[in-house]
């Protein structure tokens, strides 16, 4: 299962950790794992592109397939839009395949 965990709220997010794999369906065929991993991977990318003046940091580990990131002040509300629309993503996600694949939760 996907572990989605976003730290703080949505309105003042203080980052967020993806990890896990969604056993979906085999390795390079499983589009649940596909479609976390895009949208994880593009709001980091995003942030890091488009907001200039967020500081983060970000981290991963492929063994345990975890890639997540932590904003060094309250984030601006460029970064909070983009991090709406990648939750606005996941519970697509979640609304489409179930609980049973990706899970989210909150943590201050």
């Amino acid at each position: 299962m996907i572990t989605v965990k976003v730290y703080g709220t949505r309105e003042e997010p203080k980052g967020f950790k993806v990890e896990g794999h969604a056993l979906f369906d085999d390795p390079g065929k499983d589009i649940v794992c596909a479609a976390v991993s895009i949208l994880t991977i593009n709001t980091i990318n995003a942030i890091d592109t488009f907001v200039r003046d967020e500081k983060m940091t970000v981290e991963s580990d492929r063994e345990k397939g975890s890639i997540g990131c932590r904003f060094h002040n309250s984030p601006c509300r460029d970064t909070r839009l983009l991090v709406s629309t990648f939750l606005l993503g996941i519970e697509g996600i979640l609304k489409e395949y179930g609980g049973e694949y990706v899970r989210l939760e909150a943590e201050d």
